[in-house]
């Protein structure tokens, strides 16, 4: 059995198959169904959406009490169900990288993968753990901590505060690999409701924006190369923080006129070359730029902000839903990774808070398969910028789900997280 097949089940009852292709869903149910009691606080996470929903006085413009009483009716179906617990089972993947992929401290040719899935009554949700260097996480930490999970105790899918809480109780840290579970779970509960996750959120799917393609450091000549490859896209997003900064920008210039965004890696360490910087990729066409400054460098990471002409988006420095207040002065925007912050439930917290603090949004990948980037882009039509094209960077992708139609994200009207698998994992 290679690598790739080493598949690990964690129940306590023997599993059912796995469903294929777009899995089974159950009947969307009635206005009249769309009825129930709300979970009090206690039973939510410890920082509740409704409790920062609340504070921020948006709840009904994102309409989140309608989503909790469809998911309190369908509680009174699954009440009746065999009686058989929620199925975790995962395997690792190696996602290979179509070209070296440099940022400005590493470079690397592939990113290790967990590919997770979790079964309930015949309808399974797909998820996956996306571990590049920097996050801390490995194959070998990932199903660890999927290991150590119990998710058999869980009879009620629709029990995601209680599931997801305990995810995150069982060990810190691990977060791609909480992720893999949430995806997984949020997947899962969307085919039981028979629709995807933008149109439980109330989403339009026509605002989602173009999405940006990435331009790793490079020759002049592969830059060059990766530029043509690039045609059907509207926003080049470049990765800076070399001494070839410059090179970069006017090499990509060269060949093409289209607008750019720069994500330098935390690689400038002086904030008025930075500034500097900034002044000049304004009048090369650029639009914003990410994670200028170390995440440790916040004094002088809020003045380049004040002083800067161009937006500045945090990345490494925003992990998880508290670094969202945190950010407020210190960046323009933020961007969110599901790998980052344990998933499509405290990534949707991540956005109502952030745009009620009237921050930028982009929603943002790992290299990842189309699974994880299908579920950060169910989020897309509430962001002001989308970079979620890990799943181009990679030959191995083993799903097919959210698509790029003239550079602009364009979700499907599957249910769940609305992919479909290429190939049989589990």
């Amino acid at each position: 059995m290679s690598k790739n097949q080493n598949i690990s089940n964690r129940s306590d009852s023997a599993p059912s198959p796995i469903g294929e292709g777009w899995g089974e869903a159950l009947p969307t149910p009635s206005p009249s169904e769309r009825v129930g009691e709300r979970l009090s606080p206690e039973e939510r996470l410890p920082l509740s959406r409704r409790n920062f929903i609340r504070t921020a006085g948006i709840t009904a413009a994102f309409g989140l009490s309608g989503i909790e009483t469809v998911f309190a009716s369908m509680k009174n179906k699954n009440n009746k169900s065999s009686g058989k617990g929620l199925v975790l089972r995962f395997i690792p993947y190696d996602l290979q990288l179509r070209h070296t992929f440099t940022l400005a401290n590493s470079s690397r040719k592939n990113t290790p993968d967990v590919l997770t899935c979790i079964e309930f009554e015949g309808i399974t949700g797909f998820g996956e753990a996306s571990m590049p260097p920097y996050l801390g996480e490995s194959i070998e930490s990932a199903t660890k901590f999927l290991s150590s999970l119990n998710l058999s105790q869980f009879k009620d899918p629709f029990q995601m505060d209680d599931i997801l809480r305990y995810v995150d109780s069982v060990m810190p840290g691990n977060c791609a690999a909480k992720a893999a579970v949430d995806i997984a779970l949020h997947d899962l509960v969307g085919k039981i409701l028979g629709q995807p996750w933008y149109k439980i959120w109330g989403f339009d799917p026509a605002d989602a924006p173009n999405t940006s393609f990435t331009i790793g450091i490079d020759t002049p000549e592969v830059v060059r190369q990766k530029v043509a490859e690039a045609l059907p896209y509207r926003i080049l997003k470049v990765k800076l923080g070399q001494n070839t900064d410059r090179e970069m920008i006017e090499t990509i210039r060269s060949v093409t006129d289209k607008p750019l965004c720069v994500d330098v890696n935390q690689g400038w360490t002086d904030k008025q070359m930075a500034l500097d910087m900034i002044h000049w990729l304004k009048e090369k066409g650029v639009v914003f730029v990410e994670q200028p400054m170390p995440k440790t460098a916040i004094d002088d990471m809020a003045w380049l902000t004040a002083n800067s002409p161009l937006p500045t988006i945090g990345d490494e420095s925003v992990q998880r839903l508290p670094d969202v207040l945190k950010a407020k002065g210190v960046y323009s925007g933020i961007n969110i990774k599901l790998m980052k912050c344990t998933g499509m439930r405290e990534a949707h917290e991540m956005l109502i808070l952030a745009k009620s603090l009237g921050m930028k949004v982009m929603i943002g990948c790992m290299n990842e398969t189309s699974c994880a980037v299908s579920a950060a882009a169910q989020l897309s039509p509430k962001a002001d910028w989308a970079d979620l094209d890990g799943n181009l960077l990679i030959s191995n992708d083993p799903y097919q789900g959210v698509q790029v139609v003239d550079g602009k994200v364009t979700l499907i009207d599957q249910p769940g997280i609305g992919i479909g698998k290429l190939q049989k994992l589990f």
